[in-house]
């Protein structure tokens, strides 16, 4: 891989920030939901797949029942006892017109990395992850560094669901992520599908971004189940399916049957990554790929480090 490449620098300092967030937990109570409020969560392209990662651990948890959704399409007529919002830049225009007209209304909070920008004064309470900023377009560890923070707290309110490792598992995983050799039939490969269940559908997602947005890959991300409805008839030689936690029974034989190649580095049983390094891996192969194809991973086309509108914020 390019020493230059700031991109795989910041995926290389995941597990550090993982536990950075986990140790600063208690600096943020504040922001954080509290157990049986009813929470949307709210972001935009990697800050909602993350948001929709949380809803279903916390959810799922028992912790009280959450919604995720892009900014745009928050459902105003809804009532919720607090939004989340996620924003790496905090000056994402859709984010920062939600939190204007919520205020007097609703409780809000944000997660973000940057304490100079305008989410400081549009949320309640914020949390600065300053130590996950990222110098690179692409997202990577702010995103992961937030999910993790948030189930470190799920985890100290003893509300993960049933099967999701302890924060420190997912670190020690993901030091293993950083260092494995990525598979050569893997990066050879000229089309994705990723695949998730229940949380890890949000990170099938995110890993289907990271791949357009650094390498322009084709890819494509679906709930595990669904695969076999339709997306399926897109597998075959050359062709990948990756999937993000447990593998449903029969799914590998149906990838093997149609020549594809199945990845399940995540789940249940011995040598498994968390989901969560899982993803590292897919934000490796991602650079792996961009690079192999000419293109800088650090400054992918078409794309800025936050979305601002040409709109008023009256």
């Amino acid at each position: 891989m390019s020493i230059t490449c700031r991109t795989t620098v910041e995926i290389s300092s995941q597990p550090d920030t993982w536990l950075r967030a986990k140790d600063s937990l208690e600096l943020f109570s504040d922001v954080l939901p509290r157990r049986g409020e009813r929470v949307a969560v709210v972001g935009c392209g990697t800050s909602w797949f993350m948001a929709q990662a949380y809803a279903e651990l916390r959810e799922h948890g028992g912790h009280g029942e959450t919604d995720a959704f892009a900014a745009s399409e928050f459902p105003h007529g809804r009532s919720y006892d607090r939004v989340l919002a996620i924003t790496r830049s905090g000056t994402t225009s859709e984010v920062l017109d939600l939190l204007d007209r919520l205020k007097g209304t609703t409780p809000t909070g944000a997660v973000t990395a940057d304490p100079e920008t305008p989410v400081m004064k549009a949320a309640a309470a914020v949390a600065v992850l300053g130590f996950a900023d990222e110098e690179s377009v692409v997202q990577t560890r702010f995103a992961t560094t937030t999910l993790a923070l948030l189930r470190a707290h799920l985890e100290a309110e003893d509300a993960l669901p049933a099967g999701v490792r302890p924060l420190d598992e997912a670190i020690a995983d993901a030091r293993r992520a950083v260092a494995l050799d990525l598979d050569a039939d893997v990066c050879a490969a000229d089309q994705f599908t990723f695949l998730g269940t229940g949380w890890t559908y949000g990170l099938a997602l995110e890993a289907g971004l990271k791949m357009r947005e650094a390498a322009g890959a084709w890819t494509e991300a679906y709930p595990a189940m669904e695969y076999r409805h339709g997306p399926i008839s897109i597998t075959g030689p050359g062709r990948v399916a990756w999937v993000f936690g447990p593998t449903p029974t029969g799914l590998a034989d149906d990838v093997a049957r149609v020549g594809g190649t199945i990845v399940a580095g995540s789940g249940d049983g011995p040598g498994k990554l968390d989901p969560l390094a899982d993803l590292v891996l897919a934000q490796r192969l991602a650079v792996r790929l961009a690079e192999a194809r000419g293109y800088d991973p650090d400054r992918p086309r078409n794309l800025t480090r936050s979305v601002i509108l040409g709109v008023s914020r009256a």
